[in-house]
């Protein structure tokens, strides 16, 4: 089956659209990547959509709009990837909306809001959508989060040693070989909210890690920093830009009003890369192969490698046959076709559900939905092979 995923992750900067086939072979999926097409956010909608996101205040008619017009974004977006990527024979799409807010409260996830109607994708494509994929773990009393724990473990699984999928996009989230899984904290999401603070808005992000390769960590703020108690808490827990957000850093900055951007940049990779490579250590991890646009970033990447040493080697995900920068796209496709072939999604340990569970709802097509043969006999695929990659997966 041809399959897109649409993916808009915590920096809210594009929309991914990944084209891939899938082939399902008893427990062996393979996965065919074809492309990836990114497409960012109508400036005006981006800056709506900011000025909506918590702590911020809105209105149930801005949601509305909003929950519309990305909708429409997100069906521009998966019909370009039918048409370039597919000849127009894709068979299902995939959408993990944008995430406006994770509802965390006494490390319990109480629920979450994805917005972009799936209604627009299905009326622009003929396709039947998966979306909505969050809620279904959370109400098993999972975080809803990591979800592409199960796609990480399949297709990692016979690497030697005991291999770490590391994704560094707004958030860090981390799958171990054991199936631990869990957000680190903030990638990208202050270090952006820094650069855009101090250019006014200018720039949205540390473009080639510039800002910090300039600059120098301030050991005491960078101390302070890393007082958050997020970082301490046990696996299975989960955040966002409800707790990482730019009050958040203006609070963490007070007293270093003089301290250079740059040096506040600096800063803010090296917490980035020291509690990413805290949670490398935890997890007693091999290796980490690395996803996500803080790849494109070589300031931060080079404090991961700096942070983890010698010991544990950083690869990106593009050397196992996933492009970094589609990974998650890819993985969501992964997540919409087993959901289309009734089988789980989750990994229990890595969310702390009570169980397993079958992901998402689904918009039919024009055409209706055309359902495949049920999958007898099998809880599903344990392995996923990258075709012509001899990588994870083997």
């Amino acid at each position: 089956m041809r399959v897109i995923g649409l993916m808009s992750g915590t920096s809210y900067d594009a929309i991914d659209a990944a084209a891939a086939d899938l082939t399902l072979d008893g427990d062996r999926l393979t996965l065919t990547p074809l492309g990836l097409i990114s497409r960012g956010y109508d400036e005006g909608l981006r800056t709506r959509l900011a000025a909506a996101l918590p702590p911020a205040a809105t209105t149930l008619a801005e949601v509305c709009r909003l929950d519309t017009e990305i909708g429409r974004a997100f069906a521009a977006a998966a019909v370009e990837a039918d048409r370039e990527l597919c000849d127009g024979r894709a068979g299902l799409v995939a959408s993990h909306g944008q995430t406006v807010y994770h509802w965390v409260a006494d490390r319990q996830v109480h629920g979450t809001l994805q917005i972009g109607q799936p209604a627009w994708i299905a009326e622009a494509t003929g396709l039947p959508v998966v979306a909505d994929f969050r809620p279904r773990d959370i109400a098993a009393g999972g975080q809803g989060a990591p979800l592409v724990s199960l796609v990480d473990r399949m297709w990692l699984r016979g690497r030697p040693g005991a291999p770490a999928a590391l994704n560094l996009g707004g958030i860090a989230n981390i799958t171990a070989a054991d199936g631990t899984a869990f957000d680190t904290g903030p990638a990208n999401a202050l270090i952006d909210a820094a650069v855009r603070e101090a250019t006014d808005g200018r720039l949205a992000y540390d473009l080639d890690g510039e800002l910090a390769a300039r600059g120098t960590v301030d050991e005491g703020l960078l101390a302070r920093l890393l007082t958050e108690p997020y970082y301490a808490l046990p696996a299975p827990k989960t955040t966002g830009k409800e707790l990482f957000h730019l009050p958040y850093l203006r609070a963490a900055l007070r007293g270093y009003e003089k301290l250079p951007a740059e040096d506040v940049v600096a800063t803010l990779t090296r917490l980035t890369a020291r509690t990413v490579a805290d949670a490398v250590r935890s997890v007693r991890a091999s290796e980490a192969v690395v996803s996500g646009g803080g790849t494109r970033n070589p300031a931060l990447m080079a404090a991961v490698r700096a942070e983890l040493g010698d010991g544990i080697p950083v690869r990106t995900s593009d050397e196992l046959g996933l492009p970094a920068a589609a990974k998650e796209a890819y993985a969501f496709a992964v997540l919409g076709f087993l959901t289309l072939h009734g089988l789980p999604g989750t990994v229990p340990e890595s969310t702390g559900a009570r169980h397993a569970s079958v992901l998402g709802s689904i918009t039919p097509g024009r055409r209706g939905t055309a359902w495949p043969e049920p999958v007898t006999g099998a809880e599903g695929p344990v392995r996923l092979v990258v075709n012509g990659h001899g990588g994870g997966g083997r």
